[in-house]
Protein backbone atom coordinates (compact mmCIF):
# COMPACT_ATOMS: atom_id res chain seq x y z
CA UNK A 1 0.00 0.00 0.00
CA UNK A 2 2.83 2.38 0.87
CA UNK A 3 4.50 1.69 -2.47
CA UNK A 4 1.21 2.34 -4.35
CA UNK A 5 0.65 5.58 -2.43
CA UNK A 6 4.18 6.67 -3.24
CA UNK A 7 3.58 5.98 -6.94
CA UNK A 8 0.35 7.98 -6.81
CA UNK A 9 2.09 10.95 -5.19
CA UNK A 10 4.88 10.85 -7.78
CA UNK A 11 2.31 10.63 -10.59
CA UNK A 12 0.38 13.60 -9.22
CA UNK A 13 3.54 15.66 -8.85
CA UNK A 14 4.57 14.74 -12.41
CA UNK A 15 1.15 15.76 -13.74
CA UNK A 16 1.30 19.04 -11.84
CA UNK A 17 4.78 19.82 -13.16
CA UNK A 18 3.66 18.95 -16.68
CA UNK A 19 0.66 21.27 -16.35
CA UNK A 20 2.79 24.11 -14.99
CA UNK A 21 5.30 23.54 -17.78
CA UNK A 22 2.47 23.63 -20.34
CA UNK A 23 1.17 26.90 -18.88
CA UNK A 24 4.64 28.42 -18.99
CA UNK A 25 4.98 27.39 -22.64
CA UNK A 26 1.54 28.73 -23.59
CA UNK A 27 2.25 32.03 -21.84
CA UNK A 28 5.81 32.43 -23.16
CA UNK A 29 4.60 34.85 -25.80
CA UNK A 30 3.39 38.11 -24.29
CA UNK A 31 -0.20 39.23 -24.19
CA UNK A 32 -0.75 42.35 -26.28
CA UNK A 33 -3.17 45.20 -25.61
CA UNK A 34 -3.29 48.03 -28.14
CA UNK A 35 -5.34 51.01 -26.96
CA UNK A 36 -6.01 53.84 -29.40
CA UNK A 37 -7.79 56.95 -28.11
CA UNK A 38 -10.02 58.90 -30.50
CA UNK A 39 -8.96 62.48 -31.36
CA UNK A 40 -6.27 62.93 -28.71
CA UNK A 41 -3.20 64.88 -29.77
CA UNK A 42 0.27 64.53 -28.30
CA UNK A 43 -0.25 67.64 -26.17
CA UNK A 44 -3.05 66.12 -24.07
CA UNK A 45 -0.99 64.01 -21.63
CA UNK A 46 0.63 65.47 -18.56
CA UNK A 47 3.83 63.58 -19.30
CA UNK A 48 3.90 65.31 -22.72
CA UNK A 49 3.57 68.77 -21.20
CA UNK A 50 -0.12 69.24 -20.56
CA UNK A 51 -0.93 71.50 -17.61
CA UNK A 52 -4.68 71.21 -18.05
CA UNK A 53 -5.70 67.54 -18.03
CA UNK A 54 -5.44 64.91 -15.29
CA UNK A 55 -3.74 61.79 -16.67
CA UNK A 56 -1.99 60.21 -13.64
CA UNK A 57 -2.30 56.59 -14.82
CA UNK A 58 -0.91 57.28 -18.27
CA UNK A 59 1.83 59.49 -16.86
CA UNK A 60 2.86 56.73 -14.46
CA UNK A 61 2.82 54.10 -17.21
CA UNK A 62 5.03 56.38 -19.30
CA UNK A 63 7.52 56.61 -16.44
CA UNK A 64 7.57 52.80 -16.15
CA UNK A 65 7.86 52.09 -19.89
CA UNK A 66 8.96 53.89 -23.03
CA UNK A 67 7.51 57.25 -24.00
CA UNK A 68 7.81 57.90 -27.72
CA UNK A 69 8.01 61.60 -28.57
CA UNK A 70 7.71 61.36 -32.37
CA UNK A 71 4.88 59.00 -33.27
CA UNK A 72 2.78 60.03 -36.29
CA UNK A 73 -0.60 58.66 -37.27
CA UNK A 74 -2.72 59.95 -40.15
CA UNK A 75 -4.51 63.29 -39.56
CA UNK A 76 -7.95 61.67 -39.68
CA UNK A 77 -9.67 58.69 -38.10
CA UNK A 78 -10.41 56.14 -40.85
CA UNK A 79 -7.07 56.67 -42.63
CA UNK A 80 -5.32 55.96 -39.32
CA UNK A 81 -7.45 52.92 -38.51
CA UNK A 82 -6.89 51.37 -41.92
CA UNK A 83 -3.16 52.02 -41.68
CA UNK A 84 -2.55 50.70 -38.17
CA UNK A 85 -4.66 47.58 -38.71
CA UNK A 86 -3.00 46.57 -42.01
CA UNK A 87 0.50 48.07 -41.73
CA UNK A 88 0.10 49.70 -45.16
CA UNK A 89 0.17 53.24 -46.53
CA UNK A 90 -3.24 54.64 -47.35
CA UNK A 91 -2.67 54.57 -51.11
CA UNK A 92 -2.81 50.77 -50.97
CA UNK A 93 -6.13 50.18 -49.27
CA UNK A 94 -7.91 53.33 -48.07
CA UNK A 95 -10.89 53.32 -50.42
CA UNK A 96 -13.51 55.35 -48.60
CA UNK A 97 -14.15 57.12 -45.32
CA UNK A 98 -15.53 54.72 -42.71
CA UNK A 99 -14.61 51.63 -44.71
CA UNK A 100 -12.04 48.83 -44.77
CA UNK A 101 -12.32 46.34 -47.61
CA UNK A 102 -12.97 42.80 -46.24
CA UNK A 103 -10.21 41.42 -48.47
CA UNK A 104 -7.57 43.14 -46.33
CA UNK A 105 -5.49 41.23 -43.77
CA UNK A 106 -5.24 42.86 -40.35
CA UNK A 107 -3.16 42.30 -37.25
CA UNK A 108 -6.24 40.53 -35.88
CA UNK A 109 -6.05 37.90 -38.64
CA UNK A 110 -2.32 37.40 -38.21
CA UNK A 111 -2.36 37.10 -34.42
CA UNK A 112 -5.40 34.83 -34.39
CA UNK A 113 -3.73 32.52 -36.90
CA UNK A 114 -0.66 32.52 -34.64
CA UNK A 115 -2.71 31.14 -31.74
CA UNK A 116 -3.73 34.32 -29.92
CA UNK A 117 -7.21 34.78 -28.49
CA UNK A 118 -8.39 38.04 -30.04
CA UNK A 119 -10.87 40.72 -29.03
CA UNK A 120 -11.89 44.17 -30.27
CA UNK A 121 -14.02 46.64 -28.31
CA UNK A 122 -14.85 50.29 -28.86
CA UNK A 123 -15.44 52.25 -32.06
CA UNK A 124 -15.66 50.32 -35.33
CA UNK A 125 -16.84 52.59 -38.17
CA UNK A 126 -15.33 50.35 -40.88
CA UNK A 127 -18.34 48.63 -42.48
CA UNK A 128 -18.94 51.45 -44.97
CA UNK A 129 -22.07 53.04 -43.53
CA UNK A 130 -21.15 56.58 -44.51
CA UNK A 131 -21.54 56.05 -48.26
CA UNK A 132 -23.52 52.83 -48.26
CA UNK A 133 -20.68 50.53 -49.27
CA UNK A 134 -21.60 46.93 -50.17
CA UNK A 135 -22.65 44.59 -47.34
CA UNK A 136 -22.40 47.31 -44.70
CA UNK A 137 -24.91 45.44 -42.51
CA UNK A 138 -22.55 42.49 -42.18
CA UNK A 139 -22.33 41.57 -38.49
CA UNK A 140 -19.55 39.06 -39.25
CA UNK A 141 -17.07 41.67 -40.42
CA UNK A 142 -15.03 41.87 -37.16
CA UNK A 143 -14.73 38.08 -37.20
CA UNK A 144 -13.51 38.23 -40.81
CA UNK A 145 -10.80 40.65 -39.71
CA UNK A 146 -9.54 38.14 -37.15
CA UNK A 147 -11.34 38.96 -33.90
CA UNK A 148 -12.85 36.11 -31.89
CA UNK A 149 -15.10 38.50 -29.99
CA UNK A 150 -16.33 42.07 -30.32
CA UNK A 151 -18.21 44.80 -28.50
CA UNK A 152 -18.58 47.77 -30.85
CA UNK A 153 -20.25 51.07 -31.58
CA UNK A 154 -21.17 51.93 -35.17
CA UNK A 155 -20.78 48.44 -36.60
CA UNK A 156 -23.98 48.39 -38.69
CA UNK A 157 -25.95 51.24 -37.10
CA UNK A 158 -25.10 54.77 -38.28
CA UNK A 159 -24.38 57.44 -35.73
CA UNK A 160 -27.83 59.00 -36.17
CA UNK A 161 -29.40 55.84 -34.71
CA UNK A 162 -27.55 56.06 -31.43
CA UNK A 163 -24.50 57.67 -29.83
CA UNK A 164 -21.53 56.17 -28.00
CA UNK A 165 -21.62 57.82 -24.56
CA UNK A 166 -24.83 58.01 -22.47
CA UNK A 167 -27.54 55.55 -23.60
CA UNK A 168 -25.17 54.00 -26.17
CA UNK A 169 -26.13 51.84 -29.14
CA UNK A 170 -23.62 48.96 -28.90
CA UNK A 171 -23.48 45.68 -30.81
CA UNK A 172 -21.85 42.74 -29.05
CA UNK A 173 -21.07 39.54 -30.95
CA UNK A 174 -23.94 39.96 -33.37
CA UNK A 175 -26.58 41.31 -30.99
CA UNK A 176 -27.52 44.85 -29.97
CA UNK A 177 -27.29 45.47 -26.24
CA UNK A 178 -30.40 46.90 -24.54
CA UNK A 179 -30.39 50.69 -24.46
CA UNK A 180 -30.05 52.27 -21.03
CA UNK A 181 -29.80 56.03 -20.36
CA UNK A 182 -27.78 55.34 -17.21
CA UNK A 183 -25.13 53.32 -19.05
CA UNK A 184 -21.91 54.91 -20.33
CA UNK A 185 -20.52 53.39 -23.53
CA UNK A 186 -16.78 53.69 -22.74
CA UNK A 187 -17.34 51.85 -19.46
CA UNK A 188 -19.20 49.05 -21.30
CA UNK A 189 -16.24 48.60 -23.67
CA UNK A 190 -13.71 48.53 -20.83
CA UNK A 191 -15.77 46.10 -18.75
CA UNK A 192 -16.03 43.80 -21.76
CA UNK A 193 -12.27 43.87 -22.24
CA UNK A 194 -11.69 43.08 -18.57
CA UNK A 195 -14.15 40.19 -18.80
CA UNK A 196 -12.25 38.91 -21.87
CA UNK A 197 -9.01 39.05 -19.88
CA UNK A 198 -10.71 37.16 -17.03
CA UNK A 199 -11.70 34.38 -19.42
CA UNK A 200 -8.44 34.17 -21.40
CA UNK A 201 -5.67 34.84 -18.90
CA UNK A 202 -4.28 31.31 -19.29
CA UNK A 203 -3.37 31.72 -22.97
CA UNK A 204 -1.79 34.49 -25.05
CA UNK A 205 -4.38 37.12 -25.95
CA UNK A 206 -4.58 40.22 -28.13
CA UNK A 207 -6.95 43.09 -27.34
CA UNK A 208 -7.47 45.98 -29.73
CA UNK A 209 -9.30 48.86 -28.03
CA UNK A 210 -10.12 51.73 -30.42
CA UNK A 211 -11.68 53.95 -27.77
CA UNK A 212 -14.78 56.12 -28.14
CA UNK A 213 -13.17 58.79 -25.95
CA UNK A 214 -12.28 61.66 -26.44
CA UNK A 215 -14.15 62.32 -29.68
CA UNK A 216 -16.88 64.96 -29.83
CA UNK A 217 -19.62 65.52 -28.80
CA UNK A 218 -17.91 66.87 -25.69
CA UNK A 219 -20.39 65.86 -23.02
CA UNK A 220 -20.45 64.92 -19.32
CA UNK A 221 -19.04 61.63 -18.07
CA UNK A 222 -20.41 59.68 -15.09
CA UNK A 223 -17.78 61.48 -13.00
CA UNK A 224 -19.06 64.93 -14.05
CA UNK A 225 -21.50 66.62 -11.63
CA UNK A 226 -23.82 67.29 -14.59
CA UNK A 227 -24.32 63.54 -15.15
CA UNK A 228 -26.70 63.47 -12.16
CA UNK A 229 -29.24 65.30 -14.33
CA UNK A 230 -30.24 62.91 -17.19
CA UNK A 231 -31.36 65.84 -19.33
CA UNK A 232 -27.78 67.19 -19.42
CA UNK A 233 -25.94 64.02 -20.43
CA UNK A 234 -25.62 65.21 -24.04
CA UNK A 235 -25.08 68.84 -23.16
CA UNK A 236 -22.27 69.87 -25.52
CA UNK A 237 -19.41 72.06 -24.32
CA UNK A 238 -15.65 71.87 -24.89
CA UNK A 239 -15.34 72.41 -21.13
CA UNK A 240 -16.24 68.71 -20.78
CA UNK A 241 -13.15 67.68 -22.75
CA UNK A 242 -11.13 67.74 -19.52
CA UNK A 243 -13.65 65.38 -17.87
CA UNK A 244 -13.42 63.04 -20.86
CA UNK A 245 -9.62 63.05 -20.64
CA UNK A 246 -9.82 62.16 -16.95
CA UNK A 247 -12.25 59.31 -17.66
CA UNK A 248 -10.00 57.96 -20.40
CA UNK A 249 -7.16 57.81 -17.91
CA UNK A 250 -9.42 56.14 -15.36
CA UNK A 251 -10.32 53.37 -17.84
CA UNK A 252 -6.65 52.72 -18.58
CA UNK A 253 -6.13 52.26 -14.85
CA UNK A 254 -8.96 49.72 -14.72
CA UNK A 255 -7.36 47.60 -17.44
CA UNK A 256 -3.98 47.76 -15.72
CA UNK A 257 -5.60 46.66 -12.43
CA UNK A 258 -7.26 43.69 -14.13
CA UNK A 259 -3.99 42.54 -15.68
CA UNK A 260 -2.33 42.67 -12.29
CA UNK A 261 -5.25 40.88 -10.63
CA UNK A 262 -4.91 38.01 -13.13
CA UNK A 263 -1.15 37.81 -12.67
CA UNK A 264 -0.35 38.59 -16.32
CA UNK A 265 0.82 42.19 -16.03
CA UNK A 266 4.53 41.38 -16.21
CA UNK A 267 4.23 39.58 -19.54
CA UNK A 268 1.80 41.95 -21.22
CA UNK A 269 2.76 44.57 -23.77
CA UNK A 270 0.36 47.47 -23.29
CA UNK A 271 0.45 50.19 -25.94
CA UNK A 272 -1.42 53.49 -25.73
CA UNK A 273 -1.67 55.85 -28.68
CA UNK A 274 -4.33 57.89 -30.54
CA UNK A 275 -5.72 57.96 -34.06
CA UNK A 276 -5.08 61.64 -34.88
CA UNK A 277 -4.79 65.11 -33.43
CA UNK A 278 -7.26 66.79 -31.10
CA UNK A 279 -10.47 68.33 -32.45
CA UNK A 280 -9.91 71.81 -33.89
CA UNK A 281 -12.29 73.38 -31.35
CA UNK A 282 -10.14 72.30 -28.38
CA UNK A 283 -7.45 74.61 -27.01
CA UNK A 284 -5.05 72.96 -24.56
CA UNK A 285 -2.63 74.59 -22.14
CA UNK A 286 0.87 73.11 -22.09
CA UNK A 287 4.10 74.09 -20.36
CA UNK A 288 5.24 75.99 -23.47
CA UNK A 289 1.97 77.88 -24.03
CA UNK A 290 -1.22 76.91 -25.86
CA UNK A 291 -1.90 74.29 -28.52
CA UNK A 292 -4.97 74.25 -30.73
CA UNK A 293 -6.20 70.89 -31.98
CA UNK A 294 -5.59 70.23 -35.68
CA UNK A 295 -7.54 67.07 -36.51
CA UNK A 296 -7.83 66.70 -40.28
CA UNK A 297 -5.04 69.19 -41.02
CA UNK A 298 -1.61 68.36 -42.40
CA UNK A 299 0.34 70.46 -39.89
CA UNK A 300 2.08 68.27 -37.31
CA UNK A 301 -0.54 68.74 -34.59
CA UNK A 302 -2.94 66.99 -36.98
CA UNK A 303 -1.15 63.66 -36.65
CA UNK A 304 1.43 63.94 -33.85
CA UNK A 305 0.01 61.55 -31.26
CA UNK A 306 0.93 60.16 -27.84
CA UNK A 307 2.58 56.76 -27.71
CA UNK A 308 3.42 54.88 -24.52
CA UNK A 309 4.53 51.25 -24.32
CA UNK A 310 4.87 49.20 -21.14
CA UNK A 311 6.00 45.58 -20.82
CA UNK A 312 7.45 45.05 -17.32
CA UNK A 313 9.25 41.82 -18.20
CA UNK A 314 10.99 43.36 -21.19
CA UNK A 315 10.97 47.15 -21.26
CA UNK A 316 13.32 49.37 -19.33
CA UNK A 317 12.00 52.89 -18.64
CA UNK A 318 13.09 55.56 -21.07
CA UNK A 319 12.23 58.09 -23.75
CA UNK A 320 12.64 57.42 -27.47
CA UNK A 321 12.87 60.39 -29.81
CA UNK A 322 13.15 58.54 -33.14
CA UNK A 323 10.41 58.47 -35.77
CA UNK A 324 7.50 56.00 -35.63
CA UNK A 325 4.47 55.89 -37.90
CA UNK A 326 1.30 53.82 -37.85
CA UNK A 327 2.53 51.36 -40.49
CA UNK A 328 5.12 50.19 -37.93
CA UNK A 329 2.69 48.71 -35.41
CA UNK A 330 1.65 45.61 -37.37
CA UNK A 331 5.19 44.36 -38.12
CA UNK A 332 6.11 44.95 -34.48
CA UNK A 333 3.20 42.93 -33.12
CA UNK A 334 3.79 40.12 -35.60
CA UNK A 335 7.49 39.94 -34.73
CA UNK A 336 6.57 39.69 -31.06
CA UNK A 337 4.27 36.78 -31.93
CA UNK A 338 7.00 35.07 -34.00
CA UNK A 339 5.00 35.33 -37.22
CA UNK A 340 6.96 34.74 -40.42
CA UNK A 341 7.29 38.18 -42.12
CA UNK A 342 7.21 36.53 -45.55
CA UNK A 343 3.55 35.63 -45.00
CA UNK A 344 2.26 39.22 -45.20
CA UNK A 345 3.05 42.60 -46.74
CA UNK A 346 3.76 45.78 -44.79
CA UNK A 347 5.11 49.25 -45.45
CA UNK A 348 6.20 49.47 -41.83
CA UNK A 349 9.30 48.64 -39.85
CA UNK A 350 9.23 46.77 -36.54
CA UNK A 351 10.31 48.68 -33.45
CA UNK A 352 10.62 45.57 -31.28
CA UNK A 353 14.34 46.24 -30.92
CA UNK A 354 13.46 49.57 -29.29
CA UNK A 355 11.10 47.88 -26.84
CA UNK A 356 13.71 45.24 -26.09
CA UNK A 357 16.50 47.75 -25.57
CA UNK A 358 18.65 46.11 -28.25
CA UNK A 359 18.76 49.13 -30.56
CA UNK A 360 18.33 52.83 -29.93
CA UNK A 361 17.30 53.98 -33.38
CA UNK A 362 14.82 53.21 -36.12
CA UNK A 363 14.14 55.15 -39.30
CA UNK A 364 15.07 58.80 -39.24
CA UNK A 365 12.16 59.97 -41.41
CA UNK A 366 8.57 58.97 -42.20
CA UNK A 367 6.46 59.17 -45.34
CA UNK A 368 2.81 60.17 -45.10
CA UNK A 369 0.22 59.77 -47.86
CA UNK A 370 -2.98 61.61 -46.93
CA UNK A 371 -6.09 61.50 -49.09
CA UNK A 372 -8.90 61.99 -46.57
CA UNK A 373 -12.04 61.50 -48.73
CA UNK A 374 -13.87 63.43 -46.03
CA UNK A 375 -15.41 66.87 -46.22
CA UNK A 376 -13.55 69.33 -48.40
CA UNK A 377 -10.11 68.39 -47.13
CA UNK A 378 -7.31 68.53 -49.67
CA UNK A 379 -4.79 65.75 -49.99
CA UNK A 380 -1.01 65.64 -50.13
CA UNK A 381 2.12 63.60 -49.54
CA UNK A 382 5.07 64.52 -47.39
CA UNK A 383 8.27 63.27 -45.80
CA UNK A 384 9.27 64.48 -42.37
CA UNK A 385 11.56 64.02 -39.43
CA UNK A 386 11.39 65.55 -35.97
CA UNK A 387 12.54 68.93 -37.29
CA UNK A 388 11.84 69.31 -41.04
CA UNK A 389 9.10 68.51 -43.55
CA UNK A 390 8.89 68.42 -47.35
CA UNK A 391 5.53 68.33 -49.13
CA UNK A 392 5.10 66.93 -52.61
CA UNK A 393 3.98 70.40 -53.71
CA UNK A 394 7.51 71.61 -52.93
CA UNK A 395 7.12 73.37 -49.59
CA UNK A 396 10.10 72.68 -47.32
CA UNK A 397 9.61 73.75 -43.70
CA UNK A 398 11.40 73.69 -40.41
CA UNK A 399 8.45 72.62 -38.32
CA UNK A 400 10.34 72.65 -35.04
CA UNK A 401 10.34 76.46 -35.14
CA UNK A 402 7.38 76.98 -37.49
CA UNK A 403 4.67 74.59 -36.21
CA UNK A 404 1.88 76.34 -38.12
CA UNK A 405 3.90 75.98 -41.35
CA UNK A 406 3.59 79.62 -42.36
CA UNK A 407 7.15 80.20 -43.60
CA UNK A 408 8.50 77.73 -46.20
CA UNK A 409 12.30 77.83 -46.27
CA UNK A 410 13.93 79.57 -49.23
CA UNK A 411 17.57 79.99 -48.23
CA UNK A 412 18.99 76.64 -47.12
CA UNK A 413 22.18 75.61 -45.40
CA UNK A 414 24.25 72.83 -46.97
CA UNK A 415 22.90 70.43 -44.34
CA UNK A 416 19.33 71.47 -45.16
CA UNK A 417 19.93 71.04 -48.89
CA UNK A 418 21.24 67.54 -48.27
CA UNK A 419 18.24 66.69 -46.12
CA UNK A 420 15.85 68.04 -48.73
CA UNK A 421 17.48 65.86 -51.39
CA UNK A 422 17.00 62.81 -49.18
CA UNK A 423 13.34 63.70 -48.69
CA UNK A 424 12.91 64.27 -52.43
CA UNK A 425 14.36 60.84 -53.19
CA UNK A 426 11.82 59.15 -50.94
CA UNK A 427 8.93 61.12 -52.43
CA UNK A 428 10.11 60.24 -55.94
CA UNK A 429 10.36 56.58 -54.99
CA UNK A 430 6.73 56.61 -53.85
CA UNK A 431 5.71 58.58 -56.95
CA UNK A 432 7.33 55.92 -59.12
CA UNK A 433 5.52 53.22 -57.22
CA UNK A 434 2.11 54.90 -57.21
CA UNK A 435 1.67 58.28 -58.98
CA UNK A 436 -0.20 60.86 -56.94
CA UNK A 437 -1.82 63.90 -58.53
CA UNK A 438 -2.42 66.71 -56.07
CA UNK A 439 -5.27 68.23 -58.08
CA UNK A 440 -7.15 64.97 -58.62
CA UNK A 441 -9.70 64.84 -55.81
CA UNK A 442 -11.07 61.53 -57.07
CA UNK A 443 -7.69 59.83 -56.51
CA UNK A 444 -8.05 56.13 -55.82
CA UNK A 445 -5.53 53.35 -56.45
CA UNK A 446 -6.76 49.77 -56.53
CA UNK A 447 -3.93 47.52 -55.39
Amino acid sequence: MIRIATYLIIALLFAQCKQESSQETSNARPNIILIMADDMGYECLGVNGSTEYATPNLDRLASQGIRFTNCYSQPLCTPSRVKIMTGKHNFRNYEDFGYLNPKEITFGNLLKDAGYKTCIAGKWQLNGLNRDNPNNQDLERPYQFGFDEYCLWQLHHPKKDGERFANPLITQNGKDLPRDPDVYGPQIFTDYINDFIDRNAESPFFVYYPMALVHDPFVPTPDSPEWADPSRRYEKDTAYFADMMAYTDKLIGQIEAKLKEKGVWENTLLIFTADNGTHVSVKSDVVSGTVWGAKGKTINTGNHVPFIATWPEKIKPGVFEGMIDFADFLPTLTEIANIDPSTFFTDGQSFLSILSGIADETKDQVFIHYSPRWGNRGHNRWVMNEEYKLYQDGRFLRTSVDPLEEQPLKSLSEEERSLRRNFEELLQKKETEVPFHLNDTSFLVNQ
